[in-house]
């Protein structure tokens, strides 16, 4: 029987702030809670949310972070190490960009940097243990991406280096996931080394397979590629344990088209947009992961160009309430269809 996903819920990262109601997690969560939203996705690297150190050590400090959210009739989905995920892997290139997810104790030193990331994301394991989590979401980071394009031509075998550094680097991190009963969506997205299906398949052959390596579902880097994002569910649904729901828009024309040539936000051909306002089929999507038995949450990750963040998250809450399919457990002829298994009829009724 499918099961009905549960939402919907918010991906705190985006509102997270130093004003009120933003700025620590219970007025975080009443605020979430007013809108209508049954669940949080927490982002770890942020303090103000959550002591990840603390919750890796210390279940009384988890349960009282639960306790917090279910004051407001929530429930924390995941937790979310995007930023760290990020630093397990960085190519030189991208080591000043990304220095500033880091502590200022390892900026500029891209090994300790790495080290700092990669216990996080075990830090993360533990936390997610102690609430009772088994999903969590990550980026799994970059070494091939500045060489996604086949111009100038790349060394032979660069790529298969890259993707078997990548899983050397991760295997441990999803093996302490996998001590605690934690299954990692990796969020498909350019900018990663793993950023369509062909790239998981290959970053999930050099892990021989690792049951742990699972997918972060969010069809608005797919809408932004011109990739499938259906189809999509249909080949990779088994390894399908997050769901983010952010739209997005494509609107190609005779001056750019997916590359969008440098454009800021607002002028490219690819454009983030708040639910509703984009091109993304949710009824599809929502269809799609009922009929695979998708049974974990529906979480909005607000990302607009145009609309303000407090008008998305208004809208967010109950526009994927509005798309939650609420399953049934029996077909809608079942009033016509006898009862039981009736094998001399149906011998009867085939003349055999």
């Amino acid at each position: 029987m499918p099961s009905t996903i549960k939402g919907p819920a918010i991906f705190l990262a985006q509102f997270a702030g130093d004003q009120a109601p933003f700025n620590s997690f219970k007025s975080i969560c009443k605020w979430a809670a007013s809108l209508g939203y049954k669940g949080v996705q927490v982002p770890t690297w942020d303090g103000r949310l959550i002591d990840l150190k603390k919750a890796a050590a210390s279940k009384t400090y988890c349960d009282e972070l639960k306790g917090t959210a279910a004051e407001f009739g929530l429930e924390i989905t995941e937790l979310s190490t995007h930023l760290q995920g990020q630093l397990v892997a960085v190519n030189p290139v991208y080591d000043e960009a990304f220095d500033a997810f880091a502590p200022k104790e390892v900026q500029g030193n891209p090994k300790a940097r790495q080290a700092w990331a990669c216990d996080q994301v075990k830090l993360a394991a533990a936390a997610s243990k102690h609430l009772g989590l088994i999903s969590h979401v990550s980026f799994t980071g970059a070494l091939c991406w500045p060489y996604l394009y086949s111009w100038p031509p790349r060394p032979a075998g660069m790529i298969d280096e890259g993707f078997s550094e990548l899983a050397r680097r991760w295997k441990p991190l999803l093996d302490a996931m996998d001590e605690n009963g934690v299954d990692v969506g990796f969020e498909i997205h350019p900018g990663e080394d793993v950023m369509d299906g062909i790239t998981f398949e290959m970053f999930l052959e050099k892990l021989k397979g690792h049951k742990r390596c699972q997918i972060n579902y969010d069809p608005s880097h797919f809408v932004l590629q011109q990739l499938d994002y259906l189809d999509f569910i249909d080949i990779y649904h088994e390894r399908i344990c997050a769901f983010h729901v952010k739209d997005a828009e494509f609107n190609p024309n005779g001056r750019q088209g997916v590359y969008s040539g440098f454009q800021n936000w607002t002028q490219r051909a690819g454009r983030f947009r708040s639910l509703g306002d984009g091109q993304v089929d949710f009824s599809g999507i929502f269809s799609k992961l009922s009929q695979y038995n998708y049974k974990s949450w529906a979480v909005l990750e607000w990302e607009c160009c145009l609309k303000s963040s407090d008008q998305g998250a208004a809208e967010g809450a109950p526009f994927i309430a509005s798309h939650i399919i609420q399953t049934t457990g029996k077909a809608f002829d079942d009033f016509a269809a006898g009862e039981g298994v009736n094998t001399a009829q149906i011998k009867r009724m085939l003349g055999i």
